[in-house]
């Protein structure tokens, strides 16, 4: 049935799976208005998806004067993520039924993110993709993207050879990571990052949506 070596499949969750990176625009500059601080552009918080809130910080809010205003900042952004009012983000449309599928085909399924593990497993449950993936990894749990923690984590845990791993996620970092690993990358154009940006980090391809994943990895050999 499928034509390539992969046996481990390693997904990021936002812009990847779930259609977010507006609730992520929001809670940053929202965060941002009640602390005061200059509020970033929608396009320079999509520079910085893909990696952990406190270099996202880091870099969106450079002229902090003290860990105080820091922390009340990464502090003012979960409020906002984790308001009950606030409309939450859902999966791109078929990715449930895709994800499903590859699980039904035999394949091992993880995602590696830059969400804490509360976000992660309050959006596993609210997607009903809680049962489905065989091992996660969060920020909070290794360090942020593009360092390997994450990835090696998933594939020690799987017992998988790296070789017979494939990463999927829509930021450059995602692919960094997954070079960084010694695994194989796949970019998707449906999230944070531009198809060129995604090039550039030496995927094995890149897809428009990944939607198309499982349609690919039946027809290509690697």
């Amino acid at each position: 049935m499928y034509n390539n070596p992969y046996q481990l499949l390693v997904f990021d969750w936002d812009g990847t799976l779930m259609d977010s990176a507006q609730e992520i625009i929001d809670c940053f500059q929202g965060a941002a208005k009640d602390q005061g601080q200059t509020v970033p552009a929608a396009k320079q918080v999509k520079e910085i998806i893909g990696i952990g809130m406190q270099e996202a910080i880091r870099i969106l809010f450079p002229g902090l004067d003290s860990d105080q205003a820091y922390d009340q900042l990464i502090a003012s952004y979960r409020d906002h993520y984790f308001a009950a009012e606030r409309k939450k983000s859902e999966l791109f449309e078929g990715i449930f039924e895709m994800i499903s599928a590859l699980e039904s085909d035999g394949f091992l399924l993880g995602v590696a993110t830059s969400k804490g593990r509360r976000g992660l497993d309050l959006a596993l449950e609210r997607s009903g993709l809680d049962k489905v993936f065989h091992f996660t990894r969060c920020i909070d749990e290794a360090p942020s993207k593009p360092h390997p923690q994450m990835l090696l984590d998933i594939i020690d845990y799987t017992g998988v050879d790296a070789d017979r791993t494939l990463m999927i996620g829509d930021t450059e970092f995602d692919l960094l990571m997954a070079k960084n690993a010694g695994t194989h990358g796949l970019g998707v154009c449906c999230g944070a990052h531009p198809e060129e940006r995604l090039w550039a980090s030496d995927p094995i391809t890149c897809l428009q949506h990944t939607i198309e994943l499982r349609d690919w990895l039946k027809d290509n050999k690697s």
